[in-house]
């Protein structure tokens, strides 16, 4: 299974969400999965793929060009793309399941553009899995909930969005997904 994450490159972060990151990347490596995420080596983003590859896991980078003197050393498959954009494109391309662990503006941008690709898409299935972890997310679920109630979905479920809160909810619910993927 090929997991895009979505998630912070800032460095010094609160250990909640490192510890979540590192829980996530365990999981990939161990399991045999491919993690699909933005390439650079810094925040979250380096400390996912730094698990992944201890847990010996596949590693797919996806790095805006002008970002590629921060490509991490740890991307076995590094894919450059012209701009953000073309990045997020990329990244859904080639995955089959979508993490969002805590980050900023870019990752709320990648969720929610990932989310309306799926929302216009009905016969895409795959499942977008947002880690809440300390409530960083609870105003956007609750605009996006808000939203779906509205005339402005027009009966789009734009709530498709599973939200955990922890490593362990989040463990188990890439279980069911992987189960789900192999059927």
């Amino acid at each position: 299974m090929r997991i895009a994450v979505y998630c912070s490159s800032r460095d010094d972060l609160h250990n909640d969400y490192v510890t979540v990151a590192q829980a996530l990347g365990e999981w990939i490596g161990h399991n045999g999965h491919t993690l699909v995420y933005g390439g650079v080596k810094a925040g979250l983003m380096h400390t996912v793929a730094q698990a992944v590859s201890d847990g010996g896991g596949q590693i797919v980078g996806v790095v805006p060009e002008r970002f590629a003197h921060r490509a991490d050393p740890l991307v076995q498959t590094c894919i450059f793309s012209t701009d953000l954009g073309d990045r997020k494109t990329i990244m859904m391309e080639q995955a089959n399941v979508f993490v969002v662990l805590p980050g900023g503006l870019g990752t709320l941008d990648e969720w929610i553009s990932t989310l309306s690709q799926l929302s216009v898409s009905p016969d895409d299935s795959r499942k977008i899995i947002v880690v809440n972890v300390n409530g960083l997310f609870n105003e956007t679920i609750a605009q996006l909930s808000q939203l779906d109630r509205s005339s402005f979905a027009r009966g789009k479920n734009i709530t498709r969005s599973v939200v955990v809160t922890d490593k362990t909810q989040l463990i188990n619910e890439l279980i069911n997904t992987a189960t789900d993927y192999e059927k």
